[in-house]
């Protein structure tokens, strides 16, 4: 059975949930479990001040389209082609093209393994490679999804805090 990989579904604007939601369903009713895995609407936080007040709100990343984990195939592709509310695949003509690791690696969706780690928020760790490689900080925040912890490291007299991957550190002893 062929892998499945990440397509990029164009909808009208503002049916994003409601496609999902379509397609939720008639995977279902169909029993495509196995060849559609997964429909995303991806949302973005931001901060957003109205009447004087910040508040948190979720927006859509991309306006207008969805985001479909699935084997292609005949029947998967006129399943999704043919859910009300989508234009088409993003892609050549109807050629449906998937998105690369690099295209998903900033949405947080990633084929590659995750590493597993043996350290934690308030950990000092040295950084083994990259730009700040032999310097040394405590974790103040982790990131599973994107595989990164944040430290902070002097920068021009002042501490700043910086991304580093959890492949390019390791914990002091």
């Amino acid at each position: 059975m062929a892998e499945a990989m990440w397509y990029v579904v164009h909808t009208y604007s503002g049916y994003e949930n409601k496609v999902k939601t379509n397609i939720e369903k008639t995977i279902e009713n169909r029993h495509l479990e196995d060849q559609i895995l997964e429909v995303r609407v991806p949302m973005i936080d931001i901060m957003e001040m109205k009447n004087g007040a910040r508040k948190q709100v979720s927006h859509k990343m991309f306006p207008g389209y969805v985001l479909v984990n699935m084997v292609m195939n005949d029947d998967t592709w006129y399943v999704v082609r043919n859910t009300r509310g989508v234009t088409g695949f993003v892609g050549p003509g109807s050629k449906p093209v998937p998105l690369t690791e690099a295209e998903m690696r900033p949405l947080g969706i990633s084929h590659e393994e995750k590493v597993e780690v043996d350290f934690t928020v308030g950990d000092i760790i040295s950084v083994t490679g990259g730009v700040w490689k032999d310097t040394s900080g405590v974790i103040l925040e982790m990131n599973p999804g994107k595989q990164t912890v944040t430290i902070n490291v002097e920068l021009f007299g002042r501490e700043t805090p910086v991304e580093i991957s959890y492949a390019d550190v390791r914990k002091e002893d």
